[in-house]
């Protein structure tokens, strides 16, 4: 349980760390006073949101991989596990992410004119 706790931590620092370092060209473009800062903003939340989508993808692919090596009596035990842990945790974080946007949106449309 411990470990299943740092685990999420650690990934969630991770993505925070990647997330800043994306943004961080974007933020230094908008102190140097340009003709369109919202659409610097809007562009580099669908790059983020684009590149996270893509390392899910990626993650998901990695596990297949790791369990065909499996099936085949190649891989290595650990790795597997690794890597299916892994993939499990992308899929619920990418589920919950798309969960929250389903309901902001809901939330939206409740509002009135």
């Amino acid at each position: 349980m411990i470990s299943d706790i740092t685990t999420r931590s650690l990934d969630a620092i991770n993505a925070y760390g990647q997330t800043q370092k994306t943004l961080q060209p974007a933020n230094d473009g908008l102190d140097g006073g340009q003709d369109s800062p919202s659409t610097d903003i809007v562009s580099s939340f669908g790059d983020v949101l684009g590149s996270a989508l893509n390392n899910a993808v990626a993650t998901g692919k990695s596990a297949e991989a790791q369990a065909a090596a499996g099936l085949s009596g190649t891989g290595n035990l650990t790795d597997i596990a690794t890597s299916v842990e892994e993939a499990k945790l992308t899929l619920q974080t990418v589920t919950t992410i798309r969960d929250r946007v389903v309901q902001a949106y809901q939330d939206v449309m409740k509002m009135s004119i």
